[in-house]
């Protein structure tokens, strides 16, 4: 029997091989030109690293859509259903250009030190052209996309569903801004939030291929399905992790959502059952909080069975997920977004 350890390493390697030829690519996309300082600034997330999970999902979705070798398809002379080629590397490049935009307005909005272990952007360059640089990425994201060479109607559907992608990203981060001031939020409210603001982007890596490469309605909504709800178990996990993973390892301070009173799954469960939240930590100062007091508001998360829900419910969304890919052919790569979607919640940092 393959064990956990096994399983993990065969995603991670097969999502290695997607990312080396992502990362090769992004600067044919993206070059460093004039002005070189804001172009600089642009690629200094997307140089500093990632998992490049989104254009992975991309990029299995279309090899299980065309039935094809991933490692002997040329992802720019990619084969449609129709017999014709597009280029979905660039589609992927365009999510990961979009998630790296909404990386550095983040950073900038929670004025955050480090991203992937390197200075956040508008601590390496300064504020102003760190703002130019997410606004650049943006709009960059929609000009890489409109290079795919998809059909006219196939591309204004992809554009369309990239704009509200970005629209709903932005309208998921100001609903999170606007619960750290409320006491009342529903774990519906709660759900709602974290798929506006994260699982969007995985619902259009997707759905993308689909539609570029001209599948039915009814394959575009499944996989637009699937990629909400992997995104939103994907956040689900990253709150259990904010808790349970020591600090040098997620490279913040543990329970940081915690003491900055962030609403997640786990604290609104725990609301619910009426622990009162607010007291499980002395202070508000992420940089004041002890290990101690971290351990003392799991355990006092664990008895309310708050941790236990939220890992229940990532399990039930990854489990719903999986059973949307049953519109793919049965091959490697939809075996390989199905794993996927199990490594997003049994990862550790």
């Amino acid at each position: 029997m393959t064990t956990p350890e096994a399983r993990e390493e065969a995603v991670l390697e097969a999502v290695r091989e997607r990312r080396e030829r992502v990362n090769g690519a992004i600067p044919e996309e993206l070059p460093i030109k004039r002005p070189e300082r804001l172009y600089e600034a642009s690629r200094y997330l997307l140089d500093a690293g990632g998992k490049r999970l989104r254009p992975t999902v991309l990029l299995a979705t279309a090899e299980a859509l065309a039935d094809v070798d991933p490692l002997g398809t040329d992802y720019r002379q990619f084969p449609t259903l129709e017999g014709d080629e597009i280029d979905v590397m660039n589609a992927a490049i365009s999510v990961e250009v979009i998630q790296s935009f909404t990386l550095i307005h983040d950073d900038i909005m929670d004025d955050d030190d480090l991203r992937r272990g390197v200075p956040a952007v508008h601590k390496e360059y300064d504020l102003e052209t760190a703002i130019l640089a997410g606004d650049t990425l943006y709009s960059k994201a929609f000009e890489i996309m409109l290079e795919s060479g998809a059909d006219a109607d196939r591309m204004v559907d992809a554009l369309d569903v990239l704009a509200t992608t970005c629209t709903k990203i932005c309208e998921g981060q100001s609903l999170d801004v606007t619960f750290e001031e409320r006491d009342g939020v529903t774990p519906e409210e709660y759900l709602e939030m974290v798929e506006q603001k994260t699982a969007v982007l995985y619902a259009a890596s997707a759905c993308l291929p689909a539609i570029l490469m001209g599948a039915n309605d009814e394959t575009v909504e499944a996989l637009y399905g699937y990629g909400l709800d992997i995104g939103r178990a994907f956040q689900i996990q990253d709150d259990v992790l904010d808790l349970t993973v020591p600090s040098e390892k997620l490279g913040k301070q543990r329970g940081s959502d915690l003491v900055e009173n962030k609403q997640t799954l786990i604290t609104v469960h725990a609301r619910e059952q009426g622990l009162d939240i607010v007291d499980l930590v002395d202070t508000n100062d992420v940089d004041a909080v002890t290990e101690a007091e971290i351990d003392d508001a799991l355990a006092e998360l664990e008895a309310v069975g708050s941790i236990d829900y939220a890992n229940d419910k990532a399990r039930e969304l990854v489990e719903q997920g999986k059973d949307r890919l049953e519109v793919l052919p049965d091959n490697e790569a939809r075996e390989l977004l199905c794993q996927l979607a199990d490594y997003l919640i049994e990862r550790g940092y």
